[in-house]
């Protein structure tokens, strides 16, 4: 894998993942406003990779097609996100993200052994309901995803699966640092996260469409085109 193709895959997967996953954003800060001795941070962090991981496993189909497909028909689904862009840019209707409230009877567990408590902590029901949450929310993600896969090599994907973990831990951090801000603690709670949240979905559909274009010149599919459109 050369140095171009390494920056290539490193590029796309950072704009594919904060283009898909601006909202996620005032979710988690929601979340993290929400913290107690029955709600954890751990729970929020394995649920938004659980959740996270679901949508990756949702979209490798896109990869695996891509190993038997030429990769200039592969850059045609490069149109998914183009329209996915031009989509939002007619809708001028403000999106309302709804967010679970997540509460349980749950205890904090007694066990004296700490990794068993841990591991019980991590597989319990918080969690599972923090990763439905992101799994519902990123619908539009799988749409982005399969195109983004198809027509990469292992290494490739290896990048960009690597980048996206990376930035999922990255994107819990910010949220987790926005909720502890003393205006988020005296009522405002999704405030920043609603600036960070509006601005960026004004400038998602835009990215989206760069992001459809730069899939279908780096798969060959305009030289594909072009190529039909001299031999007609």
């Amino acid at each position: 894998m050369t140095i171009t193709q390494l920056w290539t895959a490193f590029t796309e997967a950072v704009i594919a993942f904060v283009a898909t996953n601006i909202d996620d954003i005032l979710i988690l800060v929601l979340f993290f406003s929400q913290v107690n001795a029955n709600f954890r941070r751990r729970h929020i962090v394995f649920g938004q990779y659980l959740g996270f991981t679901a949508i990756i496993i949702a979209s490798l189909p896109g990869f695996f097609g891509g190993l038997f497909i030429p990769r200039e028909w592969i850059g045609f689904l490069g149109l998914l996100p183009i329209a996915i862009g031009l989509k939002l840019l007619v809708n001028k209707e403000q999106e309302t993200t709804q967010v679970q409230t997540v509460t349980t009877d749950f205890q904090p567990s007694s066990h004296s052994n700490p990794i068993l408590s841990f591991l019980l902590s991590i597989l319990h029901a918080q969690t599972y309901q923090v990763a439905a949450v992101t799994l519902a929310n990123g619908g539009d993600n799988i749409s982005i995803y399969i195109p983004l896969f198809a027509g990469k090599s292992f290494a490739s994907l290896g990048v960009t699966l690597s980048v996206f973990f990376v930035l999922v831990g990255v994107w819990c951090a910010v949220a987790y640092l926005l909720a502890r801000q003393r205006a988020i603690a005296f009522g405002r709670a999704s405030l920043n996260a609603n600036i960070l949240s509006r601005y960026g979905r004004a400038v998602v559909p835009f990215v989206l469409i760069c992001l459809g274009l730069f899939i279908m010149y780096e798969r060959g599919t305009f030289s594909l085109i072009l190529h039909s459109y001299r031999g007609n």
